[in-house]
């Protein structure tokens, strides 16, 4: 298999795209440190269009094929439903009293999860404190109530939902992921990796990484994780570009693949998406040294295939539908103090036209 990489079109943003969503038309839609909802330019919206605000930075956003709504989260603990044709905010629900980290839609759109937790010292060896609140819920798309709230050790960076929607997994700071079978409402696997938590020794003492992205394999049968690799001073981003492949059913969880030494370089990964075809993968992030900081891997023998190096720091890559795009959502230069975050239009999305051969 062969994999080529072109530019394509750049959409510029208010600020920081922290994630994006593709609704059933191949359009997409945005969520940004201004707290603000976006729908890009496209067939639908011809410009850049304001959809809805949160109080806080608007951390996910997310596509339900049921209700035909965005459903998006953000740092004020809310989950916001809307309406994107009429810009209308319809439903608001405060999930979490803190951050909602990360979350996501089940395939069939009629759940969405969200994680929260706030890094507190539990003791004098600087673990995290236990949770004060459920650190996973889901929620039913259609009513807006809560239908599952699962324990985890905080803060929860990452949530994903298997294909067939009957499964749900989420990764903490300390690189442990939890799996809940939600039919069952039980934990059913839990997967322990120190390869993505570092402990700070040049500018700090504090625990920071962990596991920035999910996704389960087209079976279900398997699960990637992508983040950075430990590093002496993890403030600075300089530890492997990373992700692993877990098995998780059957009673065994045991480690399958990771990326390979010769073919990363250092930087934070902070997305990973499997293509529509089930043979590929994606995972980005911010890069401190090397060649890319997009790169596009096989899904089977964990080969890469292609890189390219987008110049900005990528916080979600998601794939139009049949495959053909995909979209970067992030930033181009990162901000050093007040004045650059006030600048206007930092935020970026860029789109990476792929040719498999």
């Amino acid at each position: 298999m062969k994999i080529e990489l072109k530019k394509g079109p750049t959409f510029k943003m208010p600020t920081h795209c922290l994630s994006l969503a593709r609704d059933d038309e191949d359009h997409f839609f945005a969520s940004c440190f201004d707290g603000g909802i976006y729908a890009l330019p496209g067939s639908r919206w011809k410009k850049l269009e304001k959809l809805a605000q949160h109080q806080n930075y608007a951390s996910g956003v997310n596509w339900s094929t049921a209700t035909r709504r965005l459903i998006s989260a953000g740092y004020d603990g809310r989950l916001l439903w809307i309406d994107p044709e009429h810009k209308k905010t319809e439903r608001k629900v405060n999930a979490h009293d803190f951050w909602s980290w990360q979350s996501a839609i089940s395939p069939d759109g009629t759940r969405v999860a969200s994680s929260t937790g706030q890094y507190l010292c539990g003791g004098y060896k600087y673990e995290p404190a236990p949770q004060k609140e459920p650190s996973v819920k889901v929620f039913d798309t259609q009513t807006g109530k809560q239908t599952h709230a699962f324990e985890h050790v905080p803060p929860v960076e990452s949530v994903a939902f298997s294909k067939d929607g009957n499964f749900l997994a989420a990764g903490n700071l300390m690189g442990e992921v939890r799996i809940w079978n939600l039919p069952a409402n039980r934990e059913v696997a839990r997967i322990e990796t120190g390869s993505f938590t570092g402990w700070g020794i040049i500018k700090g003492h504090y625990f920071t990484g962990g596991i920035f992205a999910l996704a389960f394999s087209p079976d279900g049968s398997e699960i990637f994780l992508a983040g950075m690799g430990s590093t002496r001073d993890p403030a600075a981003g300089n530890g492997k570009q990373l992700w692993e492949r877990w098995q998780w059913r059957d009673g065994e969880v045991k480690k399958v693949d990771h990326a390979n030494d010769g073919e990363i370089g250092q930087g934070l990964m902070e997305t990973l998406s499997i293509h529509p075809n089930g043979k590929i993968f994606a995972m980005a992030g911010r890069l401190f040294k090397g060649q890319w900081n997009t790169a596009i891997f096989n899904l089977e023998t964990g080969s890469r295939l292609a890189q390219a190096d987008t110049k900005m720091r990528v916080s979600k890559a998601v794939w139009n539908e049949d495959g053909s795009r995909l979209y970067l959502g992030g930033s181009s230069g990162q901000p050093k103090g007040r004045k650059d975050l006030e600048k206007p239009e930092w935020g970026r999305v860029k789109v990476l036209e792929v040719e498999i051969s």
